[in-house]
């Protein structure tokens, strides 16, 4: 089966996020299918960008359509989602020159891409399948405030919608959109869920974190101290201010020590909040191979987001199923079904914008019996290696796409 993946944003773990193309991919070749991941060249995710043209990343061939660089959530990032489609559209028989997709897969988060992926899916009399990573335009609606009747947004309502209609199956990161989805149209045993994992071989060949970052860690090893660590995006989305709010609460306890690793737009907003404060950390991020070797350094992992009803539909963050895999108790603040932590016996769960409440919970996991900590992370590790590697993920995925072409 030739499967050709649509991602604007696809990454890999040399260019950084998004990784979930590049793993699919990965598993999908390991089956004997081919695959070709199409891309733009420029992306706010990843730390690297590629140049235009063909690139073959661990076997693995991408295409990188030539895309304008932005910052930021204006008009220049609009205008390369617009470009990127059109790009796809009028550029097919460059990049499908010596690929015939059976199956083609609209993955850019925006909602857009479908245009073009049901263009070329009907060129080529392909399969065509929406993957959903986020619910747009509802995310941007919920998350950003926008209004329902912004040009931007009403865009994305009809992309979103024609995937619905036009669509032979949707594959959700998100347990609990197919409900929304029938509201907008798509026939109810068209939607599958396929969350996030992790890949079990990056685990068993970690690469060391850098040498100046281990050093840190070995220093407050020394002191003792209690590590609440977070690793991931330093976004508005992730509520990091809410953890930075819970550290001044704890500052009298010396030995707890919250470690932030990662980089995004409100990085510099959060290090001036926690301003005088001993007991909060910042690092950059690390590169994806070394994240195993980090979050062993961690005693707790945590991770949140904002109090948004859009968070009924479930969530599916790498950074949860990383915690676990580390064998690390997590703390998530996050108002969502289903609640993993509770599911796996991983962790614990408090409500989002209450830095009382997750003080609370940072301290109940610091009190508890090293035993008991462990057990939880253990807890975790075999929840991941029984539902979320990608093994298995890209095997469920393959199935759903199998039984499209044969039916």
């Amino acid at each position: 089966m030739n499967i050709l993946i649509i991602n604007h944003y696809a990454g890999s773990p040399d260019l950084g996020m998004e990784f979930r193309p590049f793993y699919l991919a990965r598993e999908w070749q390991k089956m004997g299918h081919e695959v070709l991941i199409v891309g733009g060249t420029y992306s706010h995710l990843r730390k690297k960008q590629p140049a235009a043209g063909l690139e073959v990343i661990d076997n693995i061939p991408y295409f990188w359509l030539k895309t304008l660089k932005y910052k930021g959530n204006g008009l220049k990032r609009f205008l390369s989602m617009i470009q990127f489609t059109l790009k796809l559209i009028l550029c097919k028989k460059f990049f499908l020159k010596n690929f015939n997709p059976d199956v083609v897969i609209a993955s850019s988060t925006y909602t857009i891409d479908n245009f073009a992926a049901k263009n070329i899916a009907k060129k080529y009399n392909a399969k065509y399948i929406y993957e959903i990573h986020d619910l747009w335009p509802l995310s941007p609606m919920e998350l950003g405030g926008m209004s329902k009747y912004h040009p931007f947004i009403m865009l994305m309502q009809w992309g979103e919608n024609f995937a619905y209609k036009y669509c032979d199956a949707v594959v959700s990161m998100l347990p609990n959109a197919k409900n929304h989805c029938v509201e907008h149209g798509l026939e109810e045993d068209k939607f599958h869920y396929v969350p996030n994992g992790i890949v079990l071989e990056d685990w068993n060949n970690a690469h060391p974190i850098p040498e100046k970052l281990q050093n840190r860690c070995n220093e407050l090893k020394a002191q003792h101290a209690f590590i609440v660590g977070y690793a991931g995006g330093h976004a508005l989305s992730n509520a990091l201010n809410i953890l930075i709010d819970a550290a001044k609460l704890l500052q009298q306890y010396h030995d707890i020590k919250f470690f932030l690793v990662g980089s995004g737009v409100e990085k510099n907003q959060l290090i001036k909040q926690a301003e005088g404060m001993s007991n909060v950390i910042f690092e950059d991020s690390v590169p994806k191979l070394a994240i195993p070797n980090l979050l062993k350094e961690f005693d707790v992992g945590v991770f949140g987001a904002q109090k948004c009803e859009i968070y009924q539909y479930g969530v599916s963050f790498n950074k949860m199923f990383d915690y676990m895999m580390a064998e690390k108790s997590i703390i998530q603040y996050i108002e969502t079904i289903p609640d993993i932590a509770k599911i796996a016996s991983c962790g614990i769960t408090v409500e989002p914008d209450n830095p009382q409440a997750l003080a609370g919970a940072i301290l109940r996991l610091k009190q508890m019996p090293e035993e008991e900590r462990r057990k939880l992370g253990g807890n975790g590790r075999q929840f991941v290696l029984k539902e979320h590697t990608y093994s298995v993920l890209s095997e469920r995925f393959i199935n759903i796409m199998q039984i499209k072409i044969f039916s």
